[in-house]
């Protein structure tokens, strides 16, 4: 997919996706320089390519000044606490990781003639009016809620990258990426598969926020990695939707854990928490028609690949 030889630089690539990336660039070829300040990535996360030359891990915070030696091709711009713990936890880290993490990101790219990818979310889409969501629909985000801090920081990185790609031409790729699951994710991270995993793995009940009406697409990591790269390497400048079109209720996405473990668990369910979304399903039209993508994984292989990780820690 890319010359061998290439360098890349990978922010957040000791988090969950990041890591993916780094490994399936090593994979392609490239020399990768990952850079991470351990937020909430791990070394252990990419602990298996250190012994690979072409690997460099560089400990940074992409908040301050990023003055990385020697050329770059391609900067996949990944750094940002993305869970749901997170947006209480530390709500101005992930506002500033979006705004100025991504102009320095974007600057460092444009210095060297790099190619630059910024990964975006569905959560752009907030609390979608439009289903299922398209990459023209502008969203329904409460920018003063407690979800806002992410939404909004995502909506301010498109827009700065856009911005550096009107006005200094720089060579720009967004991806929108939604729900995705696999190997390396953290266990405590607040996401519905981690934490039905972890609850159901610990024999405890499964916790649905609401009635479990509301809905969400499951992707597995190996499919948006390839999107991604696909992405990346494709003429496409406007923002990409990446993520799987079938769309399940999370009471679904729970029976089917329950199924995959032992599934004799139950479940209890909570308040629905402020501004969560109630219907997410991409629209993967452009994706299909630009890139040639479209999940390959199974919803049901791809959670027990996730499982079975789950269960070997």
């Amino acid at each position: 997919m890319a010359e061998a030889g290439k360098r890349a630089l990978v922010t957040g690539g000791a988090g969950f996706v990041g890591s993916h990336l780094c490994e399936r660039l090593l994979h392609e070829g490239y020399w990768v320089v990952c850079v991470d300040n351990l937020c909430t990535g791990t070394l252990e996360n990419v602990a298996h390519l250190t012994d690979d030359p072409r690997f460099e891990y560089i400990e940074h915070d992409v908040t301050t000044h990023m003055n990385i030696s020697g050329e770059l091709d391609e900067v996949y711009h990944f750094a940002s606490p993305a869970s749901p713990m997170d947006f209480e936890r530390i709500p101005v880290q992930i506002l500033q990781v979006g705004s100025v993490g991504t102009h320095n990101a974007l600057g460092l790219a444009k210095s060297r003639g790099a190619r630059f990818l910024l990964a975006s979310s569905s959560e752009v889409y907030g609390d979608p009016l439009v289903h299922p969501q398209h990459e023209d629909y502008r969203g329904n985000v409460n920018q003063i809620g407690v979800r806002g801090v992410y939404d909004e920081a995502k909506r301010y990185a498109e827009s700065i990258t856009m911005a550096y790609h009107r006005h200094h031409g720089l060579d720009t790729r967004i991806a929108r990426v939604f729900n995705t699951h696999g190997p390396r994710m953290r266990p405590d991270d607040g996401r519905i598969i981690s934490t039905f995993i972890s609850q159901a793995l610990a024999g405890k009940p499964l916790t649905i926020h609401g009635d479990g009406s509301q809905t969400r697409s499951i992707q597995y990591v190996d499919d948006l990695i390839e999107g991604v790269l696909r992405l990346m390497h494709s003429g496409e400048t406007r923002p990409v939707n990446l993520g799987n079109p079938v769309e399940l209720t999370v009471r679904e996405i729970a029976g089917l854990i329950l199924d995959l473990s032992d599934g004799s668990g139950t479940t209890i369910q909570t308040p629905l928490p402020t501004d969560d979304p109630k219907r997410r399903r991409p629209d993967i039209t452009r994706a299909r028609e630009v890139l040639g993508w479209e999940p390959r994984v199974s919803t049901q292989e791809g959670l027990e690949k996730t499982l079975a990780w789950f269960q070997e820690r």
